[in-house]
């Protein structure tokens, strides 16, 4: 990465993914800010082809929640809220910020923020993803019958290691750097993945729901402790075998020309972006065009390195400011508690903080001018 815009602390943009919708999310941005939100979601429908703004301000939940109406509600989301932040209050990206990185469909938000991908065809690219993944899930169901979804693991930190070397003893290896059963020993639609590598004591398993059963059942059995087993509100096994039609969706789109005026013609990714991108797959940033193009394809599929890229971000690139947009609980509930500004009890948040809401915009660029000179020195 290269080297920090003056001497301020390294800062990092991050995002949400799946999970955090809410219908009437955009209301409390509509109300504060109508000048700017209004033409943006105006222009959120206009790129979408029908209203989603009013699936997103008044639902019903249900068909909020469906994954092809969710993804873009909360990219559309979040994208609002940065577009809100710049224009309303000078927020300038590339000087005030070192490094993106979102959550599995928050890397969508990511790439649009670190200048590699235009709003217009973020919200095309991640719609067409979404039915992708949504109709892989209902053929999946329609052919093979059998119950589908993600299981977060939760365990102490000193066994985590432990926990992913049993689940691989149990399923196996896959190629292209994903971990999951081999197609050789189980059909795909009982594969099982580590989709995500949340925390250092949070793992969440995709695919067939008995599967994960047994495969709980054996961790139980063989290593020697009992981890706790959370089912979340998702119907379909994303990062899981299931998604694999997926992934050529996005291929396909990512080797298309963009769809904004006045870019015809050129290629739907900019490379260099104005910031360096962290990759969910290789948990480093993006290293070129064609990089981000397989790395983000191949997201669908294979294992989001997020406690990866938090690590790598805090221990190598020395990232100490961490801000999350978009809706939700995407503070500490996302990057955890062990980075930020060690030591820093001044500032509340202690360098990681969240924008989901208005109310929390000005406290959160009060802490950014606080902490402007500060440096590890300051928390010995």
């Amino acid at each position: 990465m290269p080297a920090t815009q003056g001497k301020r602390p390294r800062t990092a943009l991050f995002f949400p993914g799946q999970g955090v919708q809410k219908v009437g999310m955009i209301t409390p941005w509509l109300e504060a800010f109508p000048a700017t939100a209004k033409p943006i979601l105006e222009e959120i429908d206009h790129y979408m082809g029908f209203k989603l703004s009013d699936i997103i301000a008044n639902g019903p939940g249900k068909l909020l929640t469906k994954t092809p109406n969710a993804q873009p509600a909360i990219m559309a989301t979040s994208i609002l809220i940065l577009r809100i932040l710049e224009r309303e209050f000078g927020f300038d990206i590339p000087q005030r910020v070192d490094v993106t990185l979102g959550h599995s469909l928050g890397e969508f938000a990511a790439l649009v923020a670190g200048g590699y991908l235009e709003f217009e065809d973020s919200l095309y690219l991640v719609r067409k993803r979404a039915e992708a993944m949504h109709e892989a899930t209902r053929r999946a169901v329609d052919e093979y019958g059998g119950e589908y979804g993600m299981v977060a693991i939760v365990t102490e930190p000193e066994y985590l290691k432990g926990l992913i070397e049993a689940i691989h003893d149990f399923v196996g290896h896959s190629s292209a750097g994903s971990k999951g059963e081999s197609s050789e020993d189980v059909p795909p639609i009982e594969q099982v993945l580590i989709a995500n590598i949340n925390s250092k004591n949070q793992i969440v398993l995709s695919g067939n729901i008995e599967r994960i059963k047994t495969l709980a059942t054996h961790v139980r059995q063989f290593l020697g402790h009992d981890p706790r087993a959370v089912r979340l509100n998702s119907d379909s096994p994303f990062h899981s075998p299931i998604m694999k039609p997926a992934v050529s969706v996005v291929k396909s789109i990512l080797n298309k020309k963009s769809r904004v005026k006045g870019r015809e013609g050129e290629d739907i990714i900019t490379f260099p972006g104005k910031l360096p991108c962290i990759s969910n797959v290789s948990a480093r940033p993006f290293e070129s065009k064609e990089d981000v193009k397989d790395l983000l394809a191949r997201q669908c599929l294979e294992t989001v390195r997020w406690w990866d890229s938090i690590k790598y971000l805090d221990q190598e690139e020395k990232v100490r400011r961490w801000v999350g947009i978009g809706p939700g609980k995407v503070g500490r509930n996302l990057v955890g508690k062990e980075v930020g500004m060690r030591g820093k009890d001044s500032v509340k948040g202690g360098g990681v903080w969240a924008i989901t809401d208005p109310s929390e915009i000005e406290e959160v660029l009060r802490g950014l001018e606080d902490t402007e000179h500060w440096s590890d020195d300051d928390a010995e």
